[in-house]
């Protein structure tokens, strides 16, 4: 292929398009032309990449494309069909493809939390060399309950947001080292498995499943799928698969922060259910009740939306055109 000729008949398309890259603001027919011409030009570095990979025209070519799509996305990514697709495909695919996982810590760690409750019950003594009697009658009588009405319910259901992300967070953070997150996890739920057995043996059972239920179960859940995700990630370096030990780190890793920001929606959601169900003066039935249906709408979200999303191709991590202009800009 004559390098010179090829410039000389495209130079024109490609200048175009630095221009539209290049502008603060563009009208609709000015973003179609965008993404018209952005396509081209992605033919058009692939051509000169096969038939005459000069490294310059390469990476002018590279940076023009990586403009244009930032422009492109500067232009979408706050629209509401931008946040609507996250959450009907890229979130819901996520979690639907990591199911194995998540919900192989959700479900080891309630077994080890019910384990936990009922050795502790079966030896009262572990129970008194952790707490004195006097700390077990405030618990029972005064703290457990009066942790859900401290404050107004808004700046509540916010201060145990921000908490439960935090967490979250830190599970998936944490991930590549792997062992952060067992202790994590064991953390949360053995202060869970004392106070539980705590308010059981002295005849506070349905006190303490009735407070804990309504928005536990959502929360508890968008922990475990924190902590699978992350163990995921620790995972992906430890046994990469058919590709790279890098590859797989990066593809892992911005699938959990797809995760992360789903998360975020997921413990609001059970953050208001705390601040304004759990303290509220519903009948016990009815504050379950709207735990579990809860529970329920997010097992459904991932089952339905996500199984679909994942039939589609969409795995939650970036998606195609994205990551194409990252590996181009890198070369």
């Amino acid at each position: 292929m004559d390098l010179d000729a090829y410039v000389n008949t495209h130079l024109g398309e490609w200048q175009r398009l630095e221009h539209l890259a290049s502008r603060s603001r563009l009208s609709g027919p000015e973003s179609d032309e965008l993404v018209d011409r952005y396509q081209r030009v992605a033919t058009h570095l692939s051509v000169v990449r096969t038939s005459a990979p000069d490294a310059a025209l390469v990476g002018y070519l590279s940076s023009l494309l990586h403009k244009a799509r930032l422009r492109s996305l500067g232009s979408r990514v706050t629209t509401w069909h931008s946040v609507l697709g996250f959450f009907t495909e890229r979130f819901p695919a996520a979690l639907y493809r990591l199911r194995h996982w998540w919900l192989g810590t959700l479900l080891a760690n309630v077994a080890l939390t019910a384990v936990m409750i009922w050795w502790l019950l079966e030896h009262p003594r572990v129970e008194q060399s952790l707490l004195t009697s006097e700390q077990v009658d405030q618990l029972v009588n005064n703290d457990f309950e009066g942790y859900y009405h401290q404050s107004a319910a808004s700046s509540f259901a916010l201060s145990v947001w921000v908490n439960n992300a935090w967490v979250a967070a830190l599970c998936l953070a944490l991930g590549v080292l792997g062992l952060p997150i067992l202790y994590l996890l064991f953390s949360n739920i053995a202060n869970l498995a004392v106070i539980g057995s705590v308010m059981i043996r002295h005849g506070h059972a349905g006190h303490f499943w009735g407070l804990i239920l309504p928005h536990g179960l959502l929360e508890l859940t968008a922990v475990f799928v924190a902590g699978g995700v992350g163990l995921r990630l620790f995972w992906s370096w430890i046994e990469p698969g058919p590709g790279s030990r890098s590859q797989s780190l990066a593809h892992e890793g911005r699938t959990a922060v797809t995760v992360a920001l789903g998360l975020v929606a997921v413990l609001l959601v059970s953050g208001l259910i705390e601040g304004f169900v759990t303290p509220s003066d519903l009948p016990t039935w009815a504050r379950v009740a709207i735990g579990i249906l809860a529970e329920l709408v997010f097992f459904a979200y991932v089952f339905t939306l996500g199984r679909t999303a994942y039939h589609r191709g969409h795995t939650g991590d970036l998606d195609a055109a994205l990551l194409e202009d990252t590996v181009a800009t890198a070369s």
